[in-house]
């Protein structure tokens, strides 16, 4: 008779994993790569990258299905896998770019993609997502390629999970798994880091199970597993007792980033008080929105070719031809099917998108099916209460694009320029639509100003339209459209327009 398998802890696997950092260690790693260290000339962007790149997972390391713990989401460590999907509605190359788009997650991931496979269904097998027939063929690859991992294309039920494991015996994570593990990786500031952690507890929650009996044995006294005081209520299973902890996590994440909002409310109230217009750039996933950043304010931010590059949301300053101050924000990329508890998680972080005056909409011109990533994007706009904002469509990567898909874009999205943030082409017009597009100051006067307020002159310049400026003897005379909060202060010296 073989032991049970070793019980699992869920708040030491908590305490251990806070940073949810799964990169193997030099423990697991035969002659592990050093820790690379950026040098001091270097600007951020490239160390970024440079460290991105030294996190990627040592290929040919095996994942070991020992001892499946009580968590449906653990740590993904992909090495060589294999991709299935169930086509449900739409045409072949719709299919076909929803599983070519899973195979660019997995690689964002740090996999090696061995081969892909999808099913015709009218809807996903209840039991095991793909048909029974298909279960039987998916084991017999997995088994010849010597694969360590099954990617789903779609969100499974942990029965479907389950059941999936025990018939093809390696590991099977689901879209969802995989795109929290590629936000793991990415997030770097500690809003961030909690915002993923967030998402990731939220996905757990539902998908606790048992080995064996387990999780239903009762936990009183000191059976508790040494969970001592507070977990050893009468009757409490420890399934119970394992929820109860996770909600603990989550109320305490859900407080942190409570007062990280307040610091970021704070800030933008600060740029609302001073009527400072915002433009917020969004869009798919890799389709550019860094590179554009970078283009239209030198912002220097990280670019890479890679899916979520960007989760921290970076908010530069910079000013119109004629002389006004804005603020221009790069935000997180959006994805088909986002999960739902990323939205959630991120809500604080896409607020910046909803209250900004003006929406940069970037897709990617090269990519095949562009209308459908314009699609996803909005969806997600809708949901954030984004939609009613202002949108000015960028067709980026023109340089690489077909010119009949520009035509075809630009015939549906009359309000749209095309740029390549490569090469810099379209830039300018771009600049210029965006200037078009900002919040104009409503308010005309003409005000005298002594030679002591120059400062009331540099904020008409900064923050309003200035059309004339004539320097007499008794002062500077100004003619200018400003804001209601400047025209106040204007008032004093304001004479007939």
């Amino acid at each position: 008779m073989t032991n049970a398998p070793e019980e699992f802890d869920l708040a030491h696997e908590l305490a251990e994993t806070a940073d949810w950092d799964d990169s193997p260690t030099n423990a697991d790693v035969p002659e592990a790569r050093p820790r690379w260290t950026p040098g001091p000339d270097e600007t951020s962007g490239e160390m970024d990258l440079a460290e991105r790149h030294s996190l990627r997972r040592v290929a040919g390391l095996s994942t070991e299905l020992e001892d499946i713990s009580e968590v449906e989401y653990r740590q993904l460590r992909l090495e060589r896998v294999i991709l299935v999907g169930v086509w449900t509605s739409g045409t072949v190359q719709d299919a076909e770019n929803s599983m070519a788009e899973l195979a660019l997650l997995a690689e964002t991931a740090g996999s090696e993609v061995l081969d892909a496979l999808y099913q015709r269904r009218d809807s996903p097998d209840p039991a095991t997502y793909i048909g029974r027939g298909k279960v039987e063929g998916l084991a017999e690859i997995v088994h010849a390629s010597g694969a360590d991992t099954v990617i789903l294309d779609g969100e499974l039920a942990p029965s479907q999970l389950r059941n999936l494991e025990d018939k093809v015996k390696v590991k099977v994570v689901d879209r969802t798994a995989l795109i929290l593990d590629i936000f793991a990786q990415h997030a770097k500031s500690k809003e961030g880091q909690a915002q993923v952690e967030l998402a990731q507890l939220n996905y757990m929650k539902q998908r606790l199970r048992g080995w064996g009996g387990n999780l239903s044995r009762q936990a009183g006294g000191r059976v508790a597993g040494g969970a001592g005081i507070g977990g050893r209520g009468p009757g409490e299973t420890k399934i119970e007792t394992d929820r109860r902890r996770i909600n603990t996590k989550i109320a305490k994440l859900r407080q942190e980033l409570k007062h990280m909002k307040t610091t970021r409310d704070t800030k933008r109230s600060g740029r609302r008080r001073h009527e400072i217009p915002s433009v917020a750039i969004a869009g798919y996933t890799n389709a550019g929105k860094s590179s554009l950043l970078n283009r239209l304010t030198d912002a220097g931010v990280l670019v890479e070719d890679s899916l979520f590059a960007t989760l921290d949301p970076t908010t530069r300053k910079t000013t119109t031809s004629d002389g006004r101050i804005y603020t221009m924000s790069d935000t997180v990329g959006f994805v088909r099917h986002l999960p739902h508890q990323l939205v959630e998680a991120f809500r604080s972080t896409l607020e910046e998108v909803a209250d900004s005056d003006l929406i940069l909409h970037v897709v990617d011109g090269s990519h095949p099916d562009p209308e459908g990533q314009l699609a996803a994007v909005r969806e997600v706009l809708a949901e954030i209460g984004a939609d009613k904002v202002p949108e000015l469509v960028v067709i980026n990567k023109a340089d690489i694009a077909d010119p009949l898909v520009l035509a075809r874009l630009r015939q549906r999205e009359p309000h749209s320029v095309v740029v390549s943030a490569q090469t810099g082409e379209g830039i300018a017009e771009a600049l210029q639509a965006v200037e078009a597009d900002l919040p104009h100051p409503q308010v005309e006067i003409v005000a005298l100003l002594p030679y002591d307020r120059g400062d009331l002159l540099s904020r008409a310049h900064e923050e309003g339209e200035v059309v004339s400026v004539e320097h007499t003897a008794e002062g500077t005379l100004l003619t200018a459209r400003v804001n209601e909060s400047l025209a106040g202060e204007l008032t004093a010296y304001a004479r007939p327009v």
